[in-house]
């Protein structure tokens, strides 16, 4: 079996690869056309950051069986033609993690001390002191933006720095927050307090360019940026108007919205901005780490089915999966619509197997829902592997029951979550074997096929509401593919699931919330 390796890899593994008896194709570098040649003859692709993964590459794989990522990010896949052409795509999550939190440190005293600006004036031959002052770390209020694994080591390091730590992490209950030392807040309160902000949170939906320019309003005078995360949270434009007007002090940045950074980027001419070529990862100890485990895991998955560190299968026979597949599939969209329709951090989850399903092996449907559940929040930091753990981390109670009886199907996943605002339940079950339904959503009965992009509406049970949703989503060009309603008549409330053609605007949204007979309305990605 042949291995193309495109991006560099450590020699280590590259080895472990070679050793098990593979053939390793060793090509950093490759154009798209050169990649989409090499990768008709191979049977693994092993990438780190600079390989961009796209339909086109995939579908030019005729005998690919596995993707596997030197590290955590997976913005370069496309997992959705991955998904449909039964590819297996695996990382490395956690080798980087320290290697990223101390590059984190690095910027922050950077920035506090001016250091990358004042070696360059010496070695210009000059000998400015009172051009470079400082200010000092100990006393000042950091501002963790995402307390995940490397947001909680920079809390870490920072507390011994004798700094106060506050942090933003909706996933996150404050009692996990305060067993770290840290205050939880709201994202405005730190945007206020925040004398340094660090960003460790994925890129979504959510989260592209959520530092804006209202942000920046919200801010300190004289408050220092730094991100190791990902490009597209901070709005570049946004960022360097807020530096040439004195709002911020300095920004540090590993990552860009666009990578390689153009040379001419504004950002790049003020003085106030130290900038890294994406160095998170990259230390000698990460990559040898990440290098070895993503060989190690292509060898166990080439020549002995095991599945380990996958985004879009769990670690179980390729036999195993055949048969439990579909209902993987309903857990984990039963997750994510869970996920998205949630008020606050989650607290606990009950999760409930009825009929048939009682007497199956459950454990990796739970792994499956679990990680749907997380997936919103922490995108590829979660997979099938690492969910418990990751909700352990969170204190995020999981339960699990089992019942022979169900009242209206053969079986059913019933999964209720507690979290800060509430409780909140959803059922599904299986049509055909195969095809994945919503029956329930919080007491209310129906029948929803759960994917692509959907609107969740909580709504007053009146004539004309449901057409005044449609007549607003038609007036943004917004097409209707599927309607789902579930009535409680004595109550007078309605739950809506409106698949569409497209992601809802935000346009859409806001006028939707102003209708007044609408009480909620939740964006969905499925």
């Amino acid at each position: 079996m042949k291995v193309l390796i495109s991006d560099s890899l450590s020699e280590e593994g590259i080895n472990i690869l070679k050793e098990a008896g593979l053939t390793v194709i060793y090509k950093p570098g490759l154009s798209p056309e050169e990649l989409k040649r090499e990768i008709a003859k191979v049977d693994a692709l092993i990438i780190r950051s600079g390989t961009k993964v796209t339909r086109e590459i995939i579908e030019a794989g005729k005998n690919l069986k596995v993707i596997g990522r030197a590290g955590t990010g997976l913005d370069n896949v496309d997992l959705q033609t991955a998904n449909e052409k039964g590819i297996v795509v695996m990382n490395v999550p956690g080798g980087n993690t320290l290697s990223a939190a101390e590059h984190t440190l690095a910027l922050l005293f950077s920035l506090a001390r001016r250091v990358p600006q004042a070696n360059l004036s010496v070695k210009s031959g000059k000998w400015e002191r009172k051009k470079f002052m400082g200010v000092e770390l100990n006393g000042k209020t950091l501002g963790i933006f995402g307390l995940g694994r490397i947001g909680s080591i920079v809390a870490e390091k920072a507390l011994c720095l004798k700094m106060k730590v506050i942090a933003y992490d909706p996933f996150v209950t404050p009692e996990v927050a305060a067993g770290k030392g840290v205050e939880l807040v709201s994202l405005n309160e730190l945007f206020a307090r925040s004398d340094f902000i660090t960003i460790h949170t994925p890129l979504t939906k959510e989260t592209y360019h959520l530092i804006d320019k209202s942000a920046f309003e919200k801010m300190k005078p004289g408050v220092y940026i730094v991100n190791c995360a990902r490009g597209g949270i901070i709005d570049e434009e946004a960022l360097y108007e807020a530096i040439v007007s004195g709002k911020v002090a300095g920004a540090a940045l590993d990552v860009f919205e666009k990578e390689p950074v153009d040379p001419e980027h504004p950002l790049l001419k003020l003085e106030q901005v130290i900038a890294t070529p994406h160095l998170g990862a990259s230390t000698l100890e990460a990559q040898k780490i990440v290098a070895e485990e993503i060989a190690k895991q292509i060898v166990d998955y080439l020549l002995y089915g095991i599945v380990r560190n996958a985004v879009n299968v769990p670690s179980i026979s390729a036999e195993t999966l055949k048969i439990i597949q579909p209902v993987l599939n309903l857990g984990e969209k039963m997750a994510l619509l869970l996920a998205q329709i949630c008020e606050g951090a989650i607290r606990e989850v009950e999760i409930t197997y009825k009929g048939e399903l009682a007497q199956l092996d459950t454990k990796p449907i739970t792994l499956a829902i679990v990680k749907g559940l997380l997936t919103p929040f922490l995108k590829e930091d979660v997979n099938y592997v690492n969910a418990l753990i990751r909700a352990k981390e969170r204190n995020i109670k999981v339960l699990e029951a089992k019942t022979a009886e169900t009242e209206d199907f053969t079986s059913l996943i019933s999964i209720r979550v507690q979290h800060t605002e509430g409780e909140t339940l959803v059922e599904g079950t299986l049509f055909g074997k195969k095809e994945p339904r919503i029956v329930k959503i919080n007491g209310f009965r129906l029948d929803a096929l759960p994917e692509g992009h959907m609107l969740y509406i909580f709504n007053e049970d009146k004539p004309g509401v449901i057409g005044r949703i449609g007549t607003i989503l038609g007036k943004h060009n917004l097409n209707i593919s599927r309607m789902y309603v579930g009535q409680d008549p004595m109550k007078k409330r309605n739950v809506i699931l409106i698949s569409l053609d497209q992601p809802p605007t935000k346009e859409a949204l806001e006028e939707l919330n102003k209708e007044q007979s609408v009480y909620l309305v939740k964006p969905l990605e499925l």
